[in-house]
């Protein structure tokens, strides 16, 4: 099964707790002094804040997937769409190790499609991909890591 994935960076992380935790009427499931994220299930969501010095807003937006299978079908509907597509393997990014795809929509938009193989103790620094333009916490940079 899929869950809808939305990351956005914030300049205050205490507040856009207690915001967000309101709004979906739910406790974070992972909270840490950088980073938070919330497993909704109505909707069926994997929202996340952090607090890594980018630019407040819209970091990046995602599908999770629960199996390897789900992701490789993701990774060809993102070919299909004539996109580019950039692969990271066992990426250690946001307390998770994972499997992704990064691509940038016509907006310029990051998207990443991912599968979550383990939680790990730091917020983690992924291998740079440079994926045409824009920029994620963990992903398409231009060069950069994340942080």
């Amino acid at each position: 099964m899929k869950r809808f994935h939305v990351h956005v960076a914030v300049n205050n992380l205490s507040e856009s707790i207690r915001f967000y935790s309101a709004m979906f009427a739910a406790e974070p499931a992972v909270t840490k002094p950088d980073y938070t994220k919330w497993m909704l299930d109505d909707p069926r969501l994997n929202f996340a804040i952090s607090q890594h010095g980018a630019k407040a807003g819209l970091d990046h937006l995602g599908i999770q997937v629960d199996s390897g299978l789900e992701l490789n079908e993701l990774n060809q509907r993102l070919a299909e769409a004539a996109l580019s597509v950039e692969e990271q393997k066992d990426a250690a990014c946001c307390y998770a190790k994972s499997d992704k795809y990064w691509s940038i929509d016509p907006q310029g938009i990051a998207w990443e499609a991912f599968h979550s193989l383990a939680t790990i103790p730091t917020f983690g620094e992924d291998t740079a991909v440079t994926v045409k333009t824009a920029f994620a916490c963990c992903g398409p940079s231009l060069g950069s890591t994340c942080q």
